[in-house]
């Protein structure tokens, strides 16, 4: 059910739309101070979401180790926990889109702090058990179309001009909570994996996700959900001609917004973003896995370099890579989202078939690595962007949401062809090239389909 709103000035919390002075309905006032603080919490949720992420495969091989899983057994359980990942990804749209940003936020910070510290526990408890709490850590992953959604509509609520025509790097400072929380990831498991092991780095994790969760409880909810959700309810009393006013005096086209759910997305302009975006991310994310969230398994067993060395080299790329995030961010605001994310999704394939192809010089590998994280991930700044300015406010959430289910379903196929290589006698090169660079080139190509959206006319 929508929850009810509290329309009278001075409410106690943050969320609660007011009234003008002659008791007619608005949305809060969102000031510049309050957007900052979002563009924070986002910021930091994003790093604490993907430190758990990318702990997990980083993770693996050890875990492995302890558990006397062998390679194959490893891509499988990883295989099984996208499978997990990409319906609870899927799932959380519908959620945000009824329940609200903010509370979206709280919900998937919550849920990643909770599967951090369970897989410290239930990773004894057998792979079935380990699969179901991995898969709540979907949330985390789920969090960063929250991001975006929230983001897209509270930048747009501005009224500082320099920070209009910078909002897409501004964003891509938030987003490069990515590579941070990678680097993070690789860099305290190196530090913290000698003294508390495997289990003791879970539990770590876990602590900063729920500080997230609790400061985000001061964020204010965007006015474009307050008025949708205001609109709703007028419509629910019977009031139709005040919810089309009230439509009308905040310029929503009455026909687009009033459509809901996951149909809405297969329907009218919103069709096209909603398949064009699902096969380039479906396809990039093939790439995500085998080398960003397999990173560790790539570099160990097709260049034969230790753990430790690929922890070394997972930190000088995610360095790079957070590089990535600020120039494709800053590169979107001037040609474009959608030409910054396909330039670079076409760049990163190539990177890593030379990654993959080159000597075992450890310099090679970090430098070509390197190059293709940067234009892997740092797309991403503008590609999570761009994703929340093609959808209306009404399904924003949501068709952001399944775009973004896509990823999980990119990384099943890919740990499904990994396993089948793995098991048929293959090697790890032969997989990484078509499961990892292939798809990344291919993403690129993809996204030339996809609409331009002037960052203008997202109102």
């Amino acid at each position: 059910m929508t929850e009810n709103i509290d329309i009278n000035p001075g409410s106690n919390n943050n969320e609660s739309p007011t009234q003008k002075s002659n008791g007619v309905w608005q949305p809060d006032v969102i000031s510049q101070k309050d957007i900052n603080y979002a563009s924070w919490i986002a910021f930091f949720a994003w790093v604490f979401a993907v430190y758990d992420f990318i702990l997990f495969g980083t993770l693996l091989p050890v875990m492995g180790g302890h558990f006397n899983w062998n390679e194959a057994e490893q891509a499988s359980l990883a295989t099984w926990i996208a499978v997990g990942g990409a319906v609870i990804a899927f799932a959380i749209g519908p959620i945000v889109d009824r329940i609200g940003r903010r509370k979206g936020i709280i919900f998937t910070m919550t849920g990643t702090a909770i599967s951090s510290a369970m897989t410290a526990v239930g990773a004894g408890w057998g792979k079935g058990p380990l699969t179901i709490i991995r898969s709540v850590a979907g949330l985390g992953y789920a969090e960063e179309g929250v991001n975006a959604t929230y983001l897209t509509e509270m930048y747009a609520t501005s009224k500082d001009e320099k920070f209009k025509k910078r909002k897409g790097f501004i964003y891509s400072l938030v987003q490069s909570g990515w590579p941070v929380g990678a680097l993070a990831a690789a860099a305290l498991t190196a530090i913290l994996l000698p003294h508390i092991g495997w289990q003791g780095c879970f539990i770590f994790a876990a602590i900063p996700a729920f500080i997230i969760a609790i400061l985000a409880r001061k964020l204010k909810e965007s006015p474009q959900f307050q008025i949708i959700r205001r609109i709703s309810e007028l419509k629910k009393a019977g009031q139709i001609e005040q919810a089309n006013a009230l439509a009308a005096e905040y310029h929503l086209d009455h026909e687009e917004h009033q459509k809901t759910g996951v149909k809405a997305a297969f329907q009218g302009k919103a069709l096209r973003p909603t398949l064009i975006l699902s096969l380039a991310i479906l396809l990039n994310w093939s790439a995500i896995q085998v080398f960003s969230v397999l990173g560790t398994s790539v570099i160990v067993n097709v260049h034969h370099l230790s753990f430790q060395n690929s922890l070394i080299i997972l930190i000088l790329s995610n360095l790079v890579g957070f590089i990535g995030y600020l120039v494709h961010g800053w590169l979107g605001d001037r040609i474009g989202r959608r030409n910054t994310v396909a330039i670079g999704w076409m760049c990163g394939g190539i990177a890593f078939y030379a990654m993959v192809v080159a000597s075992h010089d450890l310099v090679t590998v970090v430098a070509l690595y390197s190059v293709g994280l940067f234009f892997l991930t740092g797309p991403y700044s503008a590609m999570l962007f761009f994703m929340g300015e093609s959808f209306p406010t009404s399904i924003r959430a949501t068709g952001g949401a399944i775009v973004h289910a896509m990823g999980p379903i990119g990384a099943i196929l890919a740990g499904v062809g990994i396993t089948s290589v793995l098991t048929s006698g293959g090697e790890w090169a032969s997989a990484a090239l078509w499961f990892g660079a292939l798809p990344c080139f291919l993403s690129g190509l993809v996204m030339l389909a996809a609409r331009h959206v002037n960052p203008e006319d997202v109102k």
